[in-house]
């Protein structure tokens, strides 16, 4: 089911969101939300690589979102509708569109589960630091670092490169780059909009920690999640795994890692 969602502030973000509901009609639970990372996508990050299909196995009810622009919704002007507090306040909005109830005791349909990948965990961190009414569990993959690498971004470089004016020389830059033009629809002009916003709001995650039960999930040759073992010690309610010879790019596809998240939620 395509969720359609309300405007946040007056201005309508035009994300692309679905609910799915769990195999074999299972009684109604706690959904998942489910971030994707930077120059992907929903389809990307969880339906090609058996995620949703896996919790939904599991009777898990599932809500994906594609972020501004990328995916299926739209690529705003605006860069404001990029910022990440600008981004909470729409999964805020979608979750109550979807009909998402504060958490409530011991009711288990109460609340939201969340799993983010990379940027996705970035926004999910601080999600759950500044909505905690709202979130049980998470699961956060990929990062957050920390050290954002949207934070050291060279965008000129990167925008002088794209225009054929030069060479991007920081590796960190150049892989971002490289990452977003593999997928052939990702509209590149955008997403540079994207990190222009999130330099704007570097992320710190000290400043604003969440206080639910965190697993923290890394490949081990991921130098993007660099700083894991420091992010549990900020939550002081986090278990962390490593995922051994995975790397930034396929740590997502990792059965130990699927499995370690299903029990987490269980």
């Amino acid at each position: 089911m395509q969720l359609n969602t309300h405007a946040v502030e007056g201005t309508d973000p035009g994300l692309f969101a679905e609910v799915i509901a769990p195999d074999g009609g299972a009684p109604a639970s706690r959904p998942v939300l489910l971030l994707h990372g930077f120059a992907s996508s929903s389809q990307l990050n969880w339906h090609n690589t058996g995620w949703v299909s896996a919790l939904t196995s599991a009777g898990k009810t599932v809500i994906t979102v594609d972020l501004p622009g990328h995916g299926r919704s739209a690529t705003p002007a605006d860069p404001q509708a990029y910022r990440p507090s600008r981004i909470r306040a729409d999964l805020l909005q979608l979750l109550m569109d979807a009909g998402v109830l504060p958490l409530e005791g011991e009711n288990p349909a109460s609340g939201v589960d969340i799993i983010g990948y990379s940027l996705g965990s970035r926004l999910a961190w601080e999600f759950g630091a500044t909505q905690p009414e709202m979130v049980h569990r998470m699961v956060l993959g990929g990062g957050p670092g920390t050290s954002d690498p949207l934070t050291g971004f060279d965008l000129s470089a990167a925008r002088a490169a794209l225009a054929g004016n030069g060479e991007i020389h920081d590796q960190t830059t150049a892989e971002l780059i490289r990452m977003a033009q593999l997928v052939p629809d990702n509209d590149v002009a955008a997403l540079l909009t994207m990190v222009e916003a999130v330099k704007d709001e570097p992320f710190i995650p000290g400043e604003a920690v969440p206080g639910m039960p965190l697993l923290l999930v890394a490949g081990d040759r991921d130098s993007f999640a660099e700083g894991a073992a420091e992010l549990a010690g900020l939550s002081g309610n986090a278990e962390v795994l490593q995922l051994p010879a995975r790397t930034h790019a396929n740590a997502v596809t990792s059965r130990a890692f699927k499995q370690a998240a299903l029990e987490f939620l269980s």
